[in-house]
């Protein structure tokens, strides 16, 4: 199967590619390398630097694609909100893009969403311009026919993450502070409870996802099912490194109290089976 990639030098896209090329079928990502690296791309891909709105105008991105990963993005809360323009273009456009590619092209996508929709989608320019995206390839479903199937990431954490920059989600933050001897950022009370999802099992789901021809009505929710507390973590931390010590910062805008799968769907009609592995992923870390 020839499969592209849409920001497969990033952090999921690079873990999603490996298991793709594993299963023997020809990858093709394209990446503008605004949050990937070059040293994620992986032998046996075929890397385009390009951005994803722009899709259509890359020669060698004109042949059949049986099978699209549309994992481009901006994927961070807090860097939408000084700049909702390249939010929207990336998030927004860049969807509509990718989906009328596929349209002209007869291939399935399978989009990355985001368990912002199940909170207010109009508190930051990322959650509107993700929550956009799920209703573009809705309407593409809908209107055309097409197979389009949308997957719903909560708080991703595995090799790969980024750990330096605006991009960095809680784990990689903690990491850099960590590496460069810096107290640990605690945003708010850190009452505030997330659900963990290692990148190997999202990357599972996401193959599940696209080679099946399961049809979900609306999302596949990728999620373990459970939470913690982003005080607990920094316990989990703290037995990793026992001389780290906390700082905690004032809350920040569009910043949620809780993210949990609650919905069984992936688990029952993909087979798949997520694990927590939060706890001995940082008790591993270098």
């Amino acid at each position: 199967m020839r499969v592209l990639v849409t920001g497969g030098a990033g952090f999921i896209g690079t873990n999603l590619i490996k298991r793709l090329l594993k299963e023997g079928h020809e990858v093709i990502s394209i990446d503008d390398y605004s949050t990937g690296s070059k040293e994620n791309e992986v032998s046996g891909c075929e890397y385009i630097d390009g951005k994803v709105e722009h899709i259509k105008i890359y020669s060698k991105l004109n042949k059949h694609f049986d099978l699209i990963y549309h994992l481009a993005g901006l994927s961070r809360i807090q860097p939408s909100f000084n700049n909702p323009q390249e939010t929207f273009n990336v998030n927004t456009g860049g969807t509509q893009a990718v989906c009328e590619f596929a349209r002209l092209n007869n291939a399935k996508v399978v989009y990355a969403g985001s368990s912002s929709k199940w909170h207010n989608p109009y508190q930051s320019p990322y959650s509107t311009y993700k929550y956009l995206g799920e209703e573009i390839c809705k309407m593409y479903k809908l209107t055309y026919g097409m197979n389009i199937e949308i997957a719903r990431f909560y708080n991703v954490y595995g090799p790969n993450e980024v750990i330096d920059g605006d991009w960095a989600a809680v784990i990689g933050i903690w990491r850099r502070q960590v590496r460069d001897g810096q107290k640990i950022t605690i945003v708010g009370d850190g009452e505030q409870r997330r659900d963990f999802t290692h990148v190997d099992d999202i990357c599972d789901a996401l193959w599940r996802i696209g080679m099946k021809n399961e049809k979900h009505e609306d999302a596949w929710e990728l999620g373990t099912g459970m939470n913690y507390s982003i005080n607990e973590v920094f316990r989990m931390f703290l037995e990793r490194y026992q001389h780290i010590e906390a700082r905690f910062i004032p809350d920040q805008a569009g910043n949620y109290r809780k993210t949990l799968r609650e919905n069984d769907d992936s688990l029952e009609r993909l087979g798949w089976k997520p694990s927590d592995k939060l706890r001995d992923y940082i008790l591993n870390l270098k």
